[in-house]
């Protein structure tokens, strides 16, 4: 157990952090791209601070909301549904999925942005599954390294393109699982942490802090021991012969200005910074 006497507090849509500037709203992406840029701008225009914020867990929030008595206007609720980052409102909080954002599409062994929606779908689908706290993380790291260093609560390493070794804790291994079998498996220990985790004002937040342990655990896989640098700013070279666009944004805010030359779909990146995918090289180096 923790020595904590609060409940977890990670902001979200209808939890929101109360700053001195208004609430901070966090709104997670699952992995997924960042679509509608343009228009999640405009709302935080209308109803924020003006800028979309990019966070270290590669999700954003929006800052400055109006609020009554901690509650956000019914309007900005509908807005953000409308773009489709609040797909299930029980759920919010815990949609916390990172991966390694250029999987698939350059570098590492497997393309684990299947495993991520596939997971995501089902953390939304189990009831039982929105008592996850705030906090816990899902971490997928496609073979790369460049998510691996990640302090997590469930994850795995891509070791070819058809096996993963699941990831319990931050210095916890599992077993090595099929790549279509991955996100079942990771749910699985998501409720088992529940069911480890207890309650009250004290109960954990993390996997690390369970007083048990969960899943089976067996010996590090060697082709885990991976690391990379992030994707230096500039233009990374896809295997499909087109090229992505790695954009830093400084502060990690974007607003109208900072996203003007960028389109409506990005990755966002653990480190306050976009990619643009797919593009043709012509394109890329024009801009």
């Amino acid at each position: 157990m923790t020595s904590r006497t609060r409940s977890d507090r990670c902001p979200g849509v209808f939890r929101p952090w109360i700053a001195d500037d208004g609430a901070l709203v966090r709104l997670r992406l699952a992995g997924a791209p960042l679509r509608r840029l343009h228009d999640l701008i405009a709302i935080a225009e209308r109803w924020g601070d003006g800028a979309v914020h990019l966070t270290s867990r590669a999700n954003i929030q929006i800052r400055g909301v109006s609020h009554d008595d901690g509650c956000v206007p019914a309007g900005f609720v509908e807005a953000i549904t409308e773009v489709g980052l609040l797909p299930s409102p029980a759920h919010e909080l815990i949609r916390n999925i990172e991966i390694s954002p250029m999987s698939g599409r350059a570098a590492g062994r497997a393309d684990v942005r299947p495993i991520a929606a596939e997971l995501d779908r089902l953390l939304c689908s189990d009831p039982a599954l929105a008592a996850l706290p705030g906090r816990f993380l899902f971490v997928l790291d496609d073979g790369r390294g460049d998510v691996a260093w990640r302090r997590l609560d469930l994850g795995l390493v891509a070791l070819d393109s058809d096996a993963v070794q699941l990831r319990l804790g931050s210095e916890g291994w599992g077993p090595v699982v099929d790549v279509n079998g991955a996100a079942a498996a990771l749910a699985g220990l998501a409720r088992e942490f529940i069911g480890a985790q207890g309650g009250g004002p004290d109960a954990p937040w993390h996997v690390d802090e369970l007083d048990r342990p969960i899943g089976e655990a067996v010996d590090r896989d060697p082709r885990t021991r991976v690391s990379a640098e992030p994707w230096p700013p500039g233009i990374i070279e896809q295997r499909d012969g087109r090229v992505a666009r790695h954009v830093p944004i400084s502060d990690g805010r974007l607003d109208r200005a900072a996203a003007q030359p960028l389109p409506d779909e990005v990755l966002v990146t653990p480190w306050r910074s976009v990619i643009v995918p797919d593009q043709e090289p012509a394109c890329a180096s024009e801009q």
